[in-house]
């Protein structure tokens, strides 16, 4: 296959290769080349001894008999001619181009050899249709991309968010002039918030494009209702000081400046609490200020609200709260105190309880008494040499 523009070689492909053999026979390629492209036509003889050669188009017209040009067309050139080859060139290649060429060497009898040279109908750039804006969320929206004049048929994709759609139609149509194609591909899909913005993407495949696709894009624009969150400025709200509720909100169209309300009412204070955009600002929080602050924001689909209940604490209680509790740790030690000192008291029973006396063996005086108080009796010398020999121990 040979593509050519303004006599620049793109690309070749040979489909069935040389016809003929060896000797005093023309050789010839098939060609393919995209519309509007310069086609080469060669035609070669391994052998000749000085044989005209010819090449003819589809109507069998003669183009070129050696180096003579025999028909009138500008787009028709030489390209080179020897007595081993004739080449001419087709420039700006029509879709009517397309057909059967013939090269003749003039022996007895006359050799041919027949070249096909297939045209590429190139794909218009494609178009989407279907999307009116705005589109409402949750509604189905059905896109269709559509592309003509390609030959042979192009092949249409559908990317979202640079992930393709594979759940898709797709229709082929004959143009009027039976050689090239119309085909188009519709995409259906619910639509959501998360869809506007996103870039829809149609992309025409086709081989005369080497390898770089056309692709149509569409912008989605969706409409909702709005989202609404209540951030407050601190976790916790104490007494005496400032409070900030912050109203952030979101939707298409943009919602209109929001509502503060408290407890299904007006703002009770204006004076303290100062709205600012989409801001309630409290200024010297007090009990009085607890209860549920309701936050309401509108646009053309819709209202969404969000509520925050208000507790405001004594900063007193939190400083209790996050700070050393003395009570528990006087306890602690009340414990430990009052458990060493009845360890104390009772070792001190204990060691009354087992102070004893006892003997060596030079005063037992016999080694089968039966406990210390008989050694001490039947051992030698007085009851005071006894006392005297006793050894006390703790």
């Amino acid at each position: 296959m040979i593509y050519e523009s303004q006599g620049f070689i793109d690309s070749i492909s040979i489909t069935d290769g040389y016809a003929g053999s060896q000797g005093q026979f023309p050789l010839t390629q098939n060609v393919t080349v995209v519309e509007g492209g310069t086609a080469i036509l060669t035609c070669r003889v391994d052998q000749n001894d000085n044989t005209s050669l010819q090449w003819s188009n589809p109507a069998q017209q003669t183009l070129y008999f050696d180096d003579k040009k025999a028909l009138r067309d500008n787009r028709i050139e030489l390209v080179r001619a020897s007595w081993h080859e004739l080449s001419i060139s087709v420039s700006d290649v029509s879709l009517s181009d397309e057909g059967q060429y013939t090269c003749s060497l003039f022996t007895m009898p006359v050799k041919t050899s027949k070249a096909y040279l297939t045209v590429l109908g190139v794909p218009e750039k494609p178009q989407i249709s279907g999307f009116s804006s705005p589109v409402m969320e949750g509604d189905l929206m059905q896109l269709t991309c559509k592309t003509s004049g390609s030959k042979p048929a192009a092949d249409i994709r559908w990317f979202k968010n640079d992930k393709e759609i594979k759940d898709v139609k797709y229709l082929k149509e004959e143009d009027a002039n039976r050689k090239t194609f119309t085909v188009s591909s519709t995409l259906d899909f619910r639509v959501d918030r998360s869809d506007d913005g996103v870039a829809v993407i149609c992309r025409v495949d086709h081989e005369s494009l080497n390898a770089t696709p056309q692709v149509a894009m569409q912008v989605l624009e969706i409409h909702y209702t709005p989202s609404v969150k209540i951030i407050p400025s601190t976790p916790f709200p104490q007494e005496g000081q400032p409070l900030i509720l912050t109203c952030e909100s979101k939707g298409k169209p943009l919602p209109e400046p929001v509502l503060w309300t408290k407890d299904g009412g007006e703002l009770p204070d204006p004076d303290r609490m100062v709205v600012s955009g989409r801001e309630l600002n409290i200024l010297f929080l007090n009990k009085t200020d607890n209860g549920t602050y309701r936050c309401e924001a509108t646009n053309t689909i819709g209202q969404s609200s969000a509520e925050y209940v208000l507790i405001v604490h004594d900063p007193n209680a939190l400083a209790g709260q996050t700070g050393p509790d003395h009570a528990l740790i006087g306890g602690i030690v009340a414990v430990v105190v009052f458990v060493t000192l009845c360890s104390i008291f009772l070792l001190g029973r204990y060691l009354a309880r087992h102070k004893g006396t006892y003997l060596t063996n030079e005063a037992k005086g016999a080694e089968d008494a039966p406990d210390a108080d008989t050694a001490i009796i039947n051992a030698e010398g007085s009851q005071v040499n006894a006392e005297e020999k006793k050894e006390y121990f703790i």
